[in-house]
C-alpha cells in the first residue's frame, strides 16, 4: 500500500516584483481573487484532498500570511457581537486546526528547489506535495485530489501537467511522455525546463502541482545551480527519475497563473462569473466595458 499523502509545501518567500507597488507592504500571495486571497484558494484546494499538515516556505515581511490563518480576537469578537453569524462561521471554517501548519524561513533567494529543500525536516521520511501559489485551479474536484486519486494507483511520483500553445513551450517547464495512445494519467520519461523554441518534447507544462518522494530532498541538498543560477526542482526531479517511476496527470480543470497580471485578472474574472450573487451584474458590466472599448 502506498504511503499516504498528509502534507504539503507551499513556496511563499517570493518578492512579487511584476505587481509592484501593489505588493511593497502587502505579499503577492494575499492579493485576492475575487473575496479571497491567493494563498486561500490554495490551501482550500489541499485541505480538500485530504492534506493535514500545510508546510509555508516564508520569507521577510511574509507574517501577514501567518496572520490571515490564525484567529483575530477582535474581529470575531466584534462579529459575535453584531451577530453576524455567516461570516463568523466563514472565518472559523478558512482556520486550520491547532498544529496543522508550520512557517520556516528560506533566508535567500536561492530557487524553488532550494526551498522545497528547507522544509525537508518537517516533511520528514513521507511523500508529500507541493502546491505551488501562484497557480491556481478552478476545477470541480480539487487538482490536487485528483492527483491523490491517481497516486493511490500508481505510487511513485505525480506531476499535473497542461497543454499549451507550441510556441509558448519556451516559457514552462515540459513533459516527455512514454510512447502509446495518449490518456489522463501517463508515465514520464523526461522533462526539461524552458526548452529552446522548436526543441519541446511535447506541449505538456509543469502546472504548478506535484506529489513527490522524500528521496528528492537528499538530491536537493547536493543540487548545484542551474538555470538561472538558482536551484531548480526540475533537475532533481530528472535525477530522481533514474530511480522512481514518474506519472503525469492531466487534471480537469483550468489553472490560472496569478503571478502574472493577465493571469490574475482573469482568475478574478473566471471566478467571479462563478459566484451567482455576482455573475447576473458582472457579466453585463463587462461586456458594456468591452463594447466601449471597441466599439462593437
Amino acid at each position: 500500500m502506498n504511503r499516504p499523502i498528509r502534507k504539503a509545501v507551499l513556496p511563499v518567500a517570493g518578492l512579487g516584483t511584476r505587481f509592484l507597488p501593489a505588493t511593497k507592504a502587502v505579499p503577492k500571495e494575499m492579493l485576492t481573487i475575487v473575496d479571497r486571497p491567493i494563498i486561500q484558494h490554495v490551501v482550500d484546494e489541499a485541505r480538500e484532498a485530504g492534506i493535514e499538515h500545510i508546510v509555508f516556505v516564508t520569507g521577510r515581511n511574509k507574517q501577514v500570511i501567518e496572520d490571515h490563518f490564525d484567529m483575530a480576537y477582535e474581529l470575531e469578537d466584534t462579529l459575535r457581537r453584531r451577530n453576524k453569524t455567516a461570516a463568523l462561521e466563514l472565518l472559523n471554517s478558512m482556520r486550520p486546526h491547532a498544529g496543522a501548519t508550520s512557517f520556516t524561513r528560506q533566508q535567500e533567494p536561492l530557487g524553488l528547489g532550494h526551498a522545497i529543500w528547507c522544509a525537508r525536516d518537517i516533511i520528514g521520511n513521507e511523500p508529500f506535495a507541493i502546491l505551488l501559489p501562484d497557480v491556481i485551479v478552478k476545477s470541480q474536484k480539487s487538482c490536487l485530489a485528483q492527483m491523490v486519486e491517481v497516486y493511490n494507483e500508481t505510487g511513485g511520483n505525480i506531476i499535473a501537467v497542461e497543454e499549451v500553445p507550441e510556441d509558448q513551450t519556451h516559457q514552462y517547464g515540459i513533459v516527455k511522455l512514454a510512447d502509446g495512445p495518449r490518456k489522463a494519467a501517463m508515465p514520464i520519461t523526461g522533462m526539461v525546463e524552458k526548452p529552446a523554441p522548436g526543441t519541446a518534447p511535447s506541449n505538456l507544462m509543469i502546472t504548478g502541482r506535484y506529489i513527490l518522494q522524500p528521496e528528492i530532498f537528499g538530491l536537493l541538498s547536493s543540487q548545484e545551480k542551474g538555470a538561472g543560477g538558482e536551484i531548480q526542482l526540475t533537475d532533481s526531479m530528472i535525477k530522481l527519475m533514474g530511480q522512481q517511476s514518474f506519472t503525469s496527470l492531466a487534471f480537469e480543470g483550468r489553472s490560472y497563473d496569478c503571478g502574472s497580471k493577465i493571469g490574475f485578472l482573469a482568475a478574478n474574472i473566471a471566478f467571479g462569473l462563478d459566484q451567482p450573487d455576482l455573475a447576473a451584474d458582472l457579466l453585463p458590466m463587462l461586456q458594456d466595458v468591452i463594447k466601449a472599448k471597441t466599439g462593437a
